[in-house]
């Protein structure tokens, strides 16, 4: 970006008010100017020698009569160069800028044609700028605000952003040493980008960060990946689903219902239901003599199997 520039600007001490007598003077010694190199183009150089003077002669004669009486007043009329806009020369006031001379009123904003004065100024393919229309027209834009960025510029996801402009698109803050997340164009904090992007686990819903594990079309912490039930941890990996969730043994059979009621363990082969329960047949027996039962020859009583003799001598 260009550094701004400032005029230099000089003025006449005369005994006279330079604010006025010095522009006068200027338009003055315009006009002559032009007048004198018209006469000059109207004669040609072919007159004859020994004629009439020419009208250039007498112009340089007044010219150096006007000249002689405005020192005489301690004006100074040497020319302090020619006006980089008019072209015509500067007696009075003049403004240094661009390695060139100006009449004050023709140094202007080549945008909006104010006057700059003393004011700092910059300049772009020879022309002068005022500050605000050389930021408007041609500093680059913050993508949030759409405002010239004057100082300090971050630029970021193929854009430029005033500092104070560039923050996480769900939280609003700042972002750290940490940096920022990109998603369809918006820059995120870490903690958002995971919370909304990241994939979630399967046992506790939060995101998954690290490492997972992938198990019944979802995705798991490693901790989380544990018996629903009880909360054990699979042996080697192995484990057993139900609705859609990992189970131990145990609680896998227990929530088919296909534990063995007489000693709490799975029942993977042949099994016996009386009383609403599940038994190896090995374990349905009578609860006082232990004798193994058949599904038809027992009696019930308080929740339990009898054979017909216990279930004689017991209750009858």
């Amino acid at each position: 970006m260009s550094s701004p520039q400032r005029v230099t600007s000089t003025q006449q001490q005369t005994r006279i008010s330079a604010s006025s007598a010095t522009r006068e003077l200027d338009e003055l010694m315009a006009s002559l100017s032009d007048f004198k190199f018209m006469a000059q183009g109207k004669t040609g150089s072919s007159s004859p020698p020994g004629g009439p003077p020419k009208p250039g002669s007498q112009l340089d004669s007044m010219l150096g009569s006007l000249q002689s009486d405005l020192n005489k007043l301690g004006v100074a009329t040497v020319a302090k160069g020619v006006c980089g806009a008019c072209k015509k020369p500067i007696a009075g006031q003049v403004v240094t800028a661009m390695g060139k001379t100006w009449h004050p009123e023709h140094f202007v904003c080549t945008h909006c044609q104010e006057e700059i004065g003393s004011r700092n100024f910059f300049e772009r393919d020879g022309q002068p700028y005022c500050e605000k229309d050389y930021h408007n027209l041609f500093s680059p834009r913050c993508y949030y605000c759409n405002g010239p960025i004057l100082d300090k510029v971050v630029t970021a996801l193929d854009r430029t952003w005033h500092p104070e402009h560039f923050f996480c698109a769900q939280c609003g803050a700042f972002f750290g040493p940490e940096g920022f997340h990109e998603k369809d164009g918006k820059a995120y904090c870490r903690k958002d980008y995971f919370d909304m992007f990241a994939p979630k686990c399967g046992g506790c819903a939060r995101a998954i960060l690290e490492n997972y594990i992938s198990a019944l079309n979802m995705l798991w912490h490693p901790e989380c990946f544990v018996c629903r039930e009880c909360f054990t941890p699979f042996v080697n990996g192995s484990f057993f689903e139900h609705d859609g969730q990992p189970y131990c043994e145990v609680h896998y059979h227990e929530r088919r219902g296909s534990l063995c009621s007489g000693c709490q363990k799975p029942i993977t082969g042949r099994c016996i239901t009386a009383m609403a329960k599940k038994f190896h047949p090995e374990h349905f027996v009578c609860a006082f003599c232990l004798k193994q039962l058949n599904k038809g020859t027992f009696k019930e009583q308080n929740d339990k199997p009898y054979c017909q003799n216990c279930f004689l001598k017991l209750f009858c």
